[in-house]
């Protein structure tokens, strides 16, 4: 009977939360390939970290501008980071990674909503590799824009993110399609990887 209790009051899973469960084992994969890399260690290697960067988000910048979307994530149009990541490869002088073809944008909401939720958790994580980066003489306003925390912080911002994201109807299946829509988008990220750093 008590544990009957204790999951009555155990409050439901958030969408979010479920992604962030789903997707645990990909993202730990990835960011250990990415440390792996060591991308840190030299500006030649930051740059083909931030070649990387751009593919990834050369990929998913449509979704920035998609109507549908929009109306689930109100400040979505404000998010997209392509303009910074473009400027911070002319930074370091680095070559746009042409390894691998563009993805393919999810054609579906559901699909858009975990590749838009990999790409928003990235940016609440930045704040780590900003530091690192500042050990190459990088920084908000050169070489490392993208890192760069959002104006109103990176908490705030990432809330408003999860909030719309949790508030969107969808159904289990769609639900089961944004997870895999995360998943995706984990795999591209590492295959741009094993790509600039092979």
């Amino acid at each position: 009977m008590a544990d009957d209790a204790a999951l009555l009051e155990r409050p439901a899973e958030t969408r979010v939360q479920a992604l962030r469960r789903a997707t645990h084992e990909a993202h730990e994969a990835l960011d250990g390939r990415i440390m792996a890399a060591k991308p840190f260690a030299s500006r030649e290697a930051y740059a083909r970290f931030v070649a990387v960067q751009r593919a990834f988000h050369a990929d998913i910048n449509p979704l920035y501008a998609d109507p549908a979307l929009q109306a689930l994530i109100p400040d979505l149009a404000d998010r997209p980071r392509l303009a910074e990541v473009e400027q911070d490869l002319k930074d370091v002088e680095a070559a746009p990674l042409e390894l691998l073809a563009a993805q393919e944008t999810p054609s579906d909401l559901p699909s858009a909503l975990g590749w838009l939720y990999v790409a928003e958790g990235s940016s609440l994580g930045a704040a780590f590799l900003l530091k690192e980066a500042a050990k190459l003489g990088l920084s908000e306003e050169f070489g490392a824009r993208h890192l760069a925390g959002a104006p109103e912080g990176r908490g705030l911002h990432w809330k408003r993110f999860t909030q719309a994201v949790d508030a969107a109807e969808l159904t289990p299946e769609e639900d089961a399609r944004a997870v895999a829509g995360a998943e995706a988008a984990f795999r591209r990220v590492r295959s741009l990887v094993e790509a600039a750093y092979a």
